[in-house]
């Protein structure tokens, strides 16, 4: 029997990953992998930091070498070259050397595509003008940092508010430039709900970012001389240097001038090949796949950014770009193709990014996504300590924990803070994956030490919270639910925290009682209106809410407490009383 000849296209993550899982199951397979770029298994994730100096020796950024691979897998790896087409008849390949110009032809037994995604360009004018940058390879982080060192840009404009255009603005940010974050909705991460997205917000502005929201790049110009400038009657500038090179200008004619330009809008995936020689395709023209990650054509594979995959918690598909699905990916293939059953069952979606100091983590779905897909959820917002209070060093989280209200399904989370936020959002992801329903959260026997933690962990207080709301223990209300309440005469708002929380701002039209004196002065509230309470975080406003439901008032306890809210209501306001261009009013 001959050995098999395995071809790979891509070797980043889902490519690199079959290959040495191959030659681990199979020491006499004959295994080929053709990169277009010069490098492979290069870590996607780290090159913002490469950019801003973090890493420092850009031989950190490659896990592996052509060279490696040989020495230690006997894989032949080749840079630097681009598979062309594929004839699923014939089982071969046509690949260029893009140093030679020499084509030839390859053949396979099997082949696996892994060729990623590619960033986005948006068709505007002035998108090719000199110091545009896009981030997706080693190549584009070497052009990019070999700028920012060489031409110390004052000033940067980041199109695009998703993990690379944070990554990047936090980066350059940190070098001494003035950054703007051009976003076209009205939230940065799309993975989180635009009330956990305001904390990203409020973080960025913190640290000297410009976030424009509601905005899109309309066309990149050369910048006009200043003689220029004074005979234009369009918008005024909001920056005028005379050493910018280029004038960002926005759909409403507002024109930032800048240094640079990174676009960061998304990606598509790289599915050429597979359209053209007839695969099926899905959602944005990626590939389909099965659990096994076969493709629509017999003995072809495919993996990574390029596949549609599916929604674990909505059970639909999507296209979920993260290193560690298409890793797993490559490793299921490799299974498959040397006889060991393996599935992909599907991703969650779990992210994690560093926002300077702020960790800012998710897994399953949001709650704008649950609307959309017309579930019956309900939520709950938490404010707990990362590690037990009276241990030097804790810090808040704001956690956010959606569910099903019929099935108590855990439909996904959303964790914001400075330590600690990691490890949480593994526990939820890993319930969700078990199947675990949210009330049992409260259950996890999970580790416990003052440094480390509470002996009620941040995880088991959230199921605390949903197994009270849906024991019917305490009823909820939400932020968004204020403005409706305010100046409403039928209702009463009671703010329970002490005088001095109370003085340093408070919900208009509550009427003050601290939830120590509640027992001595429930008489001053009129026990016939709804009562909706809140505290600082939302424990002692539950602990009002407790006493006061016993006595027979019909309390609702602000999910998130005054703090959430606040924050929210701090980024609306801002928003409110902007021009377009970001500008406050007089």
């Amino acid at each position: 029997m001959k050995n098999k000849k395995i071809v790979i296209v891509g070797g980043v993550a889902g490519g690199a990953s079959a290959a040495t899982r191959l030659r681990r199951l199979d020491e006499n397979a004959q295994i080929t992998i053709f990169e277009r770029t010069g490098y492979v298994s290069y870590a996607n994730c780290g090159l913002p930091y490469y950019v801003g100096g973090v890493i420092e020796d850009a031989d950190e950024l490659t896990l592996q070498t052509p060279d490696s691979f040989w020495e230690r897998f006997r894989i032949d790896v080749r840079t630097k070259h681009e598979v062309m087409s594929i004839d699923t008849e014939k089982k071969t390949v046509m690949v260029c050397g893009l140093e030679t110009g020499k084509v030839f032809e390859e053949s396979y037994d099997k082949l696996i595509l892994a060729p990623g995604a590619k960033a986005f360009i948006p068709n505007i004018p002035g998108i090719d003008s000199k110091n545009v940058f896009t981030l997706r390879t080693v190549e584009d982080t070497f052009r990019i940092r070999d700028y920012v060192v060489s031409a110390s840009p004052k000033s940067a404009v980041v199109v695009g508010g998703g993990f690379i255009g944070i990554e990047v603005a936090e980066n350059l940010r940190k070098m001494g430039v003035d950054v703007t974050i051009v976003e076209a909705s009205n939230q940065l991460m799309n993975t989180l709900d635009y009330d956990m997205a305001t904390l990203v917000h409020t973080k960025l502005r913190s640290k000297g970012v410009d976030i424009r929201l509601d905005s899109t790049v309309s066309s990149i110009e050369e910048c006009k001389s200043h003689e220029e400038k004074k005979a234009d009657n369009s918008k005024p500038a909001d920056r005028m240097s005379s050493e910018s090179k280029l004038s960002v200008v926005l759909r409403d004619k507002t024109r930032i001038e800048t240094d640079m330009v990174l676009m960061a809008v998304g990606v598509t995936p790289e599915s050429n090949l597979a359209k053209e020689a007839g695969f099926k395709l899905g959602i944005r023209d990626s590939i389909v796949v099965n659990e096994k990650m076969e493709t629509s054509v017999a003995d072809i594979y495919a993996v990574g950014d390029a596949v549609q995959v599916k929604n674990t918690v909505t059970g639909k598909y999507s296209l979920i770009s993260l290193a560690g699905p298409a890793n797993k990916q490559g490793r299921i293939v490799a299974d498959n193709i040397c006889g060991i059953e393996s599935t992909f069952e599907g991703s969650l979606g779990s992210s994690v990014i560093k926002v300077f100091d702020l960790t800012v983590a998710s897994t399953g779905i949001t709650e704008k996504r649950a609307d959309v897909e017309g579930i019956d959820y309900d939520k709950v917002v938490l404010s707990p300590m990362s590690h037990a209070g009276y241990y030097p060093g804790g810090h808040v989280l704001t956690m956010k924990v959606v569910y099903e209200k019929v099935t108590k399904k855990i439909l996904g989370a959303q964790i914001i803070g400075f330590s600690g936020v990691d490890k949480r959002i593994d526990v939820i992801a890993t319930a969700i994956s078990a199947g675990m329903k949210a009330d049992k959260l409260k259950e996890l026997d999970l580790a416990y030490a003052p440094p480390f933690s509470s002996a009620k962990d941040p995880v088991n207080m959230a199921g605390f919270m949903i197994e009270n709301v849906e024991s019917g223990i305490v009823k909820q209300f939400y932020w968004e639910d204020i403005n409706r309440l305010t100046g409403d005469d039928s209702v009463t708002i009671l703010d329970a925290r002490t005088s001095e929380e109370y003085d340093s701002g408070h919900v208009e039209g509550a009427l003050h009682i601290p939830v120590d004196d509640l027992r001595e002065r429930k008489e001053e509230i009129d026990k016939s209106k709804p009562l909706y309470v809140y505290c600082q975080s939302g424990l002692r406003s539950y602990i009002a809410c407790r006493i006061l439901a016993q006595e027979g008032y019909d309390c609702y306890n602000l999910s998130g407490g005054y703090r959430f809210y606040s924050m929210v209501k701090k980024e609306i306001n801002l928003v409110k009383k902007s021009f377009p261009c970001g500008m406050d009013k007089e």
